[in-house]
């Protein structure tokens, strides 16, 4: 969404009087029905059109809006990307990127987080010194990654759709609560459907089978509801097999007949207009106003009420459609508690940020949340010859080199930390007054070299820049990428500066900074140690030195596959990741693509060492439970990503189950993993429904492609 668009969502707040009189709809004895039907049934015509756009308030009546923002990985009320944004700004926490946060494998972490941002949400939304911000949360982005060169690749959590839908429910929970009737905040789930390319991406068509429907592109956002309890999203700019997404027929049919979504469907930022303008199905837009309703839509998030307004007075739609649509707005609005009477205090949530508590971004808790979750998304790609961890007991010379080192940048949907941590400043308070720190931005006259030459060991920071610092629909480098901006190179721009350094000192270690994959098919030849995390947060240099100095072994995992050549994708446009209409039969993902990665999915090393036992199954009627005994053999404790693949008949093998388990030194667990029955089963596309594979039940553990461990019937 570009600055202008999101200025128009991240709208004031409007302040309301105490209600002069109750109404029937503050009544929590009354069902949501009847609520709802009390209030609709009080509202003006115009007031009813209004709550089909962007501020579902009605003044008149007492009832203030939810309101939303972005909320990808914290509240975005202003950044320094969108400084036009002002006005709204306050501080909030930022954590790692969607993509790090992936990388972390911890639903628990994830559910953790989800709470943190839900409950500063509300701080903010409810504290009258305040007054800003929103309980409907843009979050999370439960697209797939299917192709690195996706511009917005740093927003999802990876390619693989189960890993996402886990992690996707966990931070919807966490977002939601505890109570069975109130909701802490409300997840809205993007961009509802196959939404992974910038390029064109308001009159392109996503085009796949409906196997790769069920199985993968929906698959997030079906457990997100199903799973998580969900119950709202936002629409893609594309179209999906030639139908817009802002009102495809699956809107109705599955996602709100079959999964049971009963909440807010809303376009995204300008999508009407855009699809006005740049689509040939609709040319009057009182008929495309119609078929978004029709379909299920329930916001606008531009000027679509003058289209409404036609398509009424044109008979193509009724006022009883009108409002059938916004009952799904006023049905998260109850769950929020913006519908009960004023002096209700049923809602458990309703006095955060009213009770006096402290700003939450303040504490040291939320300190070592963050760095918590950023320690975990660290990913060690390579560690030849142990260089990694640091002994600061064996040196007295540390080079810091690039830009990133003292760097910590916001990417388009970041908020405003109050502070930031960078690699720098962290190695240097780690460093004190025992070992020098030098520290040298770029290669200038080889001073980098030089640097590197007098050190002990040399960490170079390298990656991209998160926006840019450039205009909508531009980027300075050609391997990096936005929203708008799909990456047109997978070569690392700065490459050379890491390999010089190298050749000058054997003690390197290359950090590589970047929200999505890189071909560093030279540096993972030459540089003995890489490691991988991503930008934003708060913590960034404290999670990584917590790495490199030992404090905490290495267990992120990767979530997507860094091809070594991008002459290994397949056509940006083609989403059959199959590769079944690829003329060089390339496929995508690790489950079908056929060329030897630089690095798997799921991949990623460890400061110790771990072996398995050998798995075995225990059936119930809903849930298979597969044990995995896990030793760690090595000389420090750590933590173990446990991953479970079914091999399927056609010889695919998919995550279908996964643990992030912490084993001390010398110590075995047992690593029970719950499958629900209802996913081991694919689409079969000629009974139109999910089947059991037939044959044996197989299962392997460890990454993609390794041996298979076990056999259950």
């Amino acid at each position: 969404m570009s600055n202008r668009l999101l200025s128009i969502v991240l709208v004031a707040l409007i302040s309301f009087p105490l209600r002069a009189q109750s109404y029937p709809f503050n009544d929590r004895r009354l069902s949501d029905d009847e609520r709802i039907d009390n209030l609709i049934s009080l509202m003006t015509l115009d007031e009813k059109i209004q709550s089909l756009s962007y501020n579902t308030s009605v003044p008149r009546l007492g009832v203030k809006g939810a309101s939303s923002v972005e909320a990808l990985h914290g509240l975005v009320l202003g950044s320094p990307s969108h400084p036009k944004e002002a006005w709204q700004h306050a501080e909030t926490t930022v954590f790692p990127q969607s993509y790090g946060l992936g990388e972390t494998w911890d639903t628990d972490l994830m559910k953790r987080i989800g709470e943190y941002i839900s409950y500063e949400a509300r701080y903010l939304f409810q504290n009258d010194s305040i007054n800003k911000g929103a309980l409907v949360l843009w979050t999370p982005n439960v697209d797939l990654g299917r192709d690195p060169r996706w511009g917005r690749t740093e927003e999802c959590y990876g390619e693989d759709p189960y890993l996402v839908g886990e992690m996707g429910a966990a931070l919807i929970k966490g977002l939601r609560g505890e109570d069975e009737y109130y909701w802490r905040s409300s997840a809205l789930m993007k961009h509802f459907l196959a939404n992974s390319n910038e390029k064109k991406r308001t009159s392109t068509s996503s085009n796949f089978s409906d196997k790769l429907f069920r199985e993968y592109y929906s698959w997030g956002f079906y457990k997100g509801v199903t799973k998580g309890g969900a119950q709202s999203f936002m629409t893609a700019y594309n179209d999906y097999n030639g139908i817009g997404c802002i009102m495809h027929p699956v809107l109705r049919e599955i996602v709100m007949k079959e999964w049971g979504m009963n909440g807010t469907i809303i376009t995204d930022g300008g999508a009407f207009t855009q699809f006005m303008k740049e689509h040939e199905a609709y040319r009057d837009s009182a008929v495309a106003a119609a078929a978004c309703l029709k379909a299920g839509i329930t916001r606008f998030l531009d000027r679509a009420e003058p289209a409404v307004r036609a398509a009424l007075e044109r008979g193509l739609i009724t006022e009883r459609e009108i409002e059938d649509a916004i009952r799904g707005n006023f049905r998260v609005m109850l769950h929020l508690g913006l519908m009960d009477a004023p002096d209700d205090k049923a809602d458990p949530y309703g006095m955060i940020g009213r009770d006096g508590a402290p700003e939450p971004w303040k504490l040291e808790t939320t300190k070592q949340l963050v760095r918590e979750a950023t320690r975990k998304s660290v990913v060690l790609l390579k560690n030849e010859g142990g260089l990694l961890p640091i002994d600061k007991k064996k040196i007295k010379k540390i080079a810091v080199i690039g830009e990133r080192a003292n760097q910590v940048i916001a990417d388009w949907y970041a908020g405003t930390s109050s502070y930031n941590i960078t690699v720098l400043d962290a190695i240097k308070e780690e460093a004190g007054q025992d070992i020098e720190v030098r520290y040298v931005q770029k290669n200038f006259l080889d001073s980098a070299v030089i640097a590197a030459q007098w050190a002990d060991i040399a960490i170079v920071c390298v990656g991209n820049h998160p926006w840019g610092d450039a205009a909508w629909e531009q980027m300075p480098v050609v391997s990096e990428g936005k929203e708008a901006v799909d990456r047109l190179s997978l070569t690392l721009d700065n490459e050379d500066m890491v390999l010089q350094v190298a050749a000058a000192n054997k003690n390197t270690v290359c950090l590589l900074i970047s929200s999505f994959p890189y071909a560093i098919n030279r540096i993972d030849a030459t540089v003995p140690s890489i490691l991988h995390v991503t930008q934003c947060s708060q913590e960034l240099g404290h999670g990584v030195c917590d790495i490199l100095f030992g404090r905490y072994s290495p267990a992120g995992r990767l979530t997507q596959t860094w091809p070594k050549s991008i002459t290994d994708l397949p056509l940006m446009l083609d989403f059959d990741i199959t590769g079944a209409h690829d003329h060089q039969g390339r496929g995508r993902t690790y489950m079908y693509s056929k060329a030897e990665p630089l690095y798997s999915f799921g991949y990623g090393l460890s400061y110790t060492d771990f072996e398995y036992g050998r798995i075995r199954i225990e059936e119930e009627k809903d849930v298979v439970r597969v044990i995995v005994p896990v030793s760690n053999t090595g000389s420090v404790d750590g933590e173990e990503v446990v991953q479970i693949y079914q091999q399927l008949p056609e010889g695919v093998s998919r995550l279908r189950g996964f643990a992030r388990v912490f084993v001390a030194k010398g110590k075995s667990i047992e690593a029970a993993i719950e499958i629900e029955r209802d996913d081991l089963r694919i689409w079969d596309e000629t009974e139109g429904k999910f089947v059991m594979p037939k044959g044996a039940m197989q299962f392997k553990t460890g990454l993609p492609g390794k041996r298979l461990l076990a056999i259950s019937r």
